[in-house]
């Protein structure tokens, strides 16, 4: 039987994608009561783990840029959620800090984690291999450089 490596089905880009979106899709219902998205969520784990951390320092986590990050933080400040605070005379180094609500939506939203994992219906230890394989595939295809097809004067792949 001859398989056809292009298949939509044998793809780890489509496996991955399709997961990534049904996540996102549970945490958006998560979420809801808390009245944050998703991408705010993420800002407040990092925050909830250490609070006081600069816009560089949260970017680098998040493997986000600042203009990615940027519109986030705005929304979580006029939520009442977080304060930037700008250190020193220097404009350019901002540390963002939980506020008091901030800091006690860390309570409701702490079922959220055993809900999701409860809704894949994956044991713990799976659960736990499965985050790890896929830091560890993060972290490979970001150091992987990968050769450029070859193109002709105009650029396009002949």
């Amino acid at each position: 039987m001859v398989t056809d490596d292009l298949a939509l089905d044998r793809q780890v880009c489509f496996a991955l994608y399709s997961a990534s979106r049904a996540t996102t899709a549970a945490y958006r219902t998560l979420l809801a009561d808390l009245g944050i998205t998703y991408p705010q969520y993420l800002v407040m784990l990092v925050l909830w783990e250490r609070d006081g951390r600069g816009v560089q320092e949260i970017c680098d986590a998040l493997q986000l840029d600042t203009g990615t990050l940027s519109p986030l933080l705005k929304r979580l400040e006029a939520a009442g959620l977080i304060d930037r605070q700008r250190l020193g005379g220097d404009e350019r180094r901002v540390t963002v800090v939980l506020t008091d609500t901030g800091a006690a939506l860390r309570e409701r939203a702490s079922d959220i984690p055993a809900r999701l994992a409860r809704a894949t219906g994956l044991s713990g230890p799976d659960l736990t291999r499965l985050r790890d394989v896929l830091m560890a595939v993060g972290r490979n295809l970001q150091s992987t450089e990968f050769d450029t097809p070859p193109t002709d004067n105009r650029g396009e792949a002949p």
